[in-house]
């Protein structure tokens, strides 16, 4: 995105939490791979899309430091709760700090491993599911969560455009056409409604009908 634009757009959400702006500095210090933080933008997108379903359950697929599920979580009705899924110890342990200092663990629930394992544990079903994880396996998440998905709930799917890549033939790597492959998948699955939203590297909304 042009800077010039992007500032813009920073200039009129209005700031970051102190909480969100601690995280998102911390991660770009310490954590590899900053770039797959949420961040203000998305984070406000999020936060906005969940206050809008008004979601009493929320399943989210890789927490990486917990900022999405933080912004998520904004949009909870009374009761609620948002299970969160990270691989990673490390990244777990600090979206859990963060979720203590943004005091919201009595809403989020995080749980460490295998996203495809402990999805066939839940007992749930979902309003809202955000994808964000394995690339790779955007195909076996989404196959994993649709039939806990509500009729009328929502699936979000993070970085559908891959900087690009997908949209260029003439680019080959198994992540690019592996995301090709959900991309397609989903166009032609008539069991939802479906709009993208070019938001930094492309937003899938899906709606289960």
């Amino acid at each position: 995105m042009d800077r010039r634009i992007e500032e813009y757009i920073f200039d009129h959400l209005g700031p970051e939490s102190s909480v969100l702006n601690e995280l998102y500095r911390y991660t770009n210090l310490n954590v590899p791979y900053p770039g797959m933080i949420s961040g203000h933008e998305q984070g406000r997108l999020l936060s906005m899309i969940s206050h809008m379903v008004s979601p009493g359950r929320i399943l989210e697929i890789g927490a990486y430091t917990g900022y999405s599920a933080i912004c998520l979580a904004e949009g909870l009705i009374a009761g609620g709760r948002l299970h969160t899924i990270e691989q990673d110890d490390e990244r777990a342990e600090i979206a859990s700090t963060f979720f203590e200092k943004a005091g919201v663990t009595d809403r989020i629930t995080l749980h460490v491993g295998d996203a495809l394992e402990m999805i066939p544990q839940f007992d749930i079903v979902f309003d809202l599911v955000f994808i964000d994880a394995a690339k790779k396996q955007y195909l076996d998440y989404y196959h994993a969560i649709f039939d806990k998905v509500k009729q009328g709930g929502y699936i979000l799917v993070d970085n559908i455009l891959w900087y690009g890549k997908v949209a260029d033939p003439q680019i080959r790597d198994e992540t690019t056409d592996k995301l090709r492959d959900f991309n397609d998948f989903v166009s032609k699955d008539e069991r939802i409604k479906k709009a993208i939203i070019q938001n930094r590297d492309g937003l899938f909304i899906l709606r289960k009908k």
